[in-house]
């Protein structure tokens, strides 16, 4: 989805996708990261703290009585402001009765040029939870954890039988012509590598479009929200210009089957993993 400067014709674009894919038998629905505003982290402002909101609040009642009318899951992150001075990165569940089943906060949190998101989010605080949908057991990340086997793997090891990544990534104008297709090719390669070690599906969510003063500022997010299986095989791929509802069938008994052929997770060597606790590992204490 392309996102406007206005968040309520945000919002009304995403209630309206959602109810175009309940009608077409869809049964958990993502959307991208931050969906409701253009992606507002390109620069460091005090105001746009303003566009941050209570969990739950008025918008996720509004979410919640879509998901219930529409009888489908949610996933949909939000800008969360739990106290003055602490805010989140923050994408809820709704299940297909409308309950909210809960969240999860961002964990990892870039501080690039033009995603500057230390600034405005504090790292997450809940974990890496799971939850129990009515049609299945799923994990969340987002965006930026996209990149850390250890957050897939622990989401994994909850018992998530797929793994949505919503996600607002794109090119710096410069860095497309330079290297934009290898950046590309590593982003669904990352993800991809998530499905195989853990034998999951990956589902990722992206935005569309360019935001910023002008084309040769800000931001061009290169769409591409695909879905791959236990396999790692890209089941589908959305484009990377336009906007488009990305519609998967995902058999959760692959997953008992992918894994009782490459069964990563019975042969791991947990006592021998520990020092991956540490920032970095001292070769000479090795010895």
């Amino acid at each position: 989805m392309a996102c406007s400067n206005t968040l309520q014709a945000n919002l009304e674009k995403s209630l309206a996708g959602i109810q175009g894919a309940a009608k077409k038998g869809v049964q958990i629905i993502c959307l991208q990261e931050l969906f409701l505003s253009q992606y507002f982290c390109q620069r460091e402002e005090i105001a746009l703290f303003d566009l941050a909101e209570s969990i739950p609040g008025p918008r996720t009642e509004i979410l919640s009585a879509a998901a219930r009318e529409n009888r489908v899951v949610i996933i949909a992150p939000l800008f969360e402001r739990r106290a003055a001075g602490v805010y989140h990165n923050t994408a809820i569940v709704l299940d297909s009765d409308g309950t909210m089943l809960g969240s999860y906060r961002k964990m990892h949190i870039p501080d690039d040029p033009l995603y500057y998101e230390k600034f405005y989010f504090t790292p997450g605080d809940k974990g890496y939870p799971t939850f129990d949908t009515e049609f299945g057991r799923i994990g969340v990340l987002i965006c930026w954890d996209q990149w850390y086997p250890e957050a897939a793997r622990l989401v994994a090891l909850a018992g998530a039988k797929i793994l949505y990544y919503p996600t607002a990534i794109g090119w710096h104008p410069s860095e497309k012509r330079k290297s934009g297709s290898a950046q590309q090719e590593a982003w669904k390669t990352i993800q991809r590598s998530h499905a195989i070690a853990n034998g999951v599906y990956v589902a990722s969510v992206n935005r569309v479009g360019h935001e910023g003063l002008s084309v040769d500022e800000g931001l061009e997010f290169w769409g591409g929200s695909f879905i791959c299986d236990p396999f790692g095989l890209v089941l589908q791929k959305a484009s990377e210009k336009r906007e488009e509802l990305l519609i998967v069938d995902c058999d959760w008994s692959q997953v008992e089957e992918v894994r009782r052929h490459w069964p990563f997770l019975r042969d791991r060597r947990i006592d021998s993993y520990g020092p991956i606790l540490n920032r970095l590992i001292d070769d000479r204490s090795s010895r």
